[in-house]
């Protein structure tokens, strides 16, 4: 009788080991499959489908500290393009001045101003002369905000009788602002000016 009870006992030990093994196994299934489905979710935000010519594009969104010096570069790369961009046509001249000046601060229209007063704007349109500018390379220090930066490029005078080559390196910082419209990068320029602009070439045409 006590070896049937004994027996019993032992057989009910075996079935609250296997219980709790199975109850920890399914928590431990559980809880492995919520973190996946968490994980899929927001790996699946992360994408973005883009619609181009009838075509869906898919990209990923990204932390701006991932992809900071990305932007800066392109921000400086589009303030140079727009402020040196410049065509025989006053219209033109206003709406890339203006695009540009959405990047910088006061630096960069104490610059205009300047060339303004110069003649320089009237000189373009009067002379039927187009403007170019080429980027070499742009170096931006990123460890200390606001980030200092320095513009390497290549300005093309384009005359109705020569093309004139001119070096154009320039410098200043980067500063974070809200991103808008018309600055989708999110940075402000200040303290810009030129260091170089030297003629290097002249070609007859």
């Amino acid at each position: 009788m006590f070896r049937q009870f004994q027996n019993i006992e032992t057989a009910f030990r075996h079935v609250r080991l296997f219980s709790f093994v199975l109850i920890a196994a399914c928590m431990a299934i559980t809880c492995f499959a919520i973190i996946e489905s968490y994980k899929m979710v927001a790996e699946q935000q992360r994408k973005i489908y883009i619609l181009a010519n009838g075509k869906a594009l898919e990209a990923f969104s990204a932390e701006r500290k991932d992809n900071i010096g990305v932007e800066a570069r392109d921000h400086i790369r589009m303030f140079h393009f727009y402020f040196f961009s410049l065509d025989p046509d006053d219209k033109v001249i206003a709406t890339n001045i203006g695009k540009a000046l959405y990047l910088a601060d006061g630096s960069a229209k104490k610059q205009f101003d300047d060339l303004t007063e110069s003649g320089y704007y009237g000189g373009v349109i009067s002379g039927n002369i187009s403007q170019k500018v080429e980027p070499d390379s742009i170096i931006v220090n990123l460890n200390t905000s606001p980030y200092y930066f320095r513009y390497y490029g290549k300005q093309r005078i384009i005359r109705p009788t020569a093309i004139l080559d001119r070096s154009l390196v320039t410098e200043g910082y980067l500063r974070n602002v809200e991103r808008s419209d018309a600055n989708p990068h999110g940075f402000l320029i200040e303290r810009w000016r030129i260091l170089d602009n030297r003629d290097l070439e002249v070609k007859s045409r």
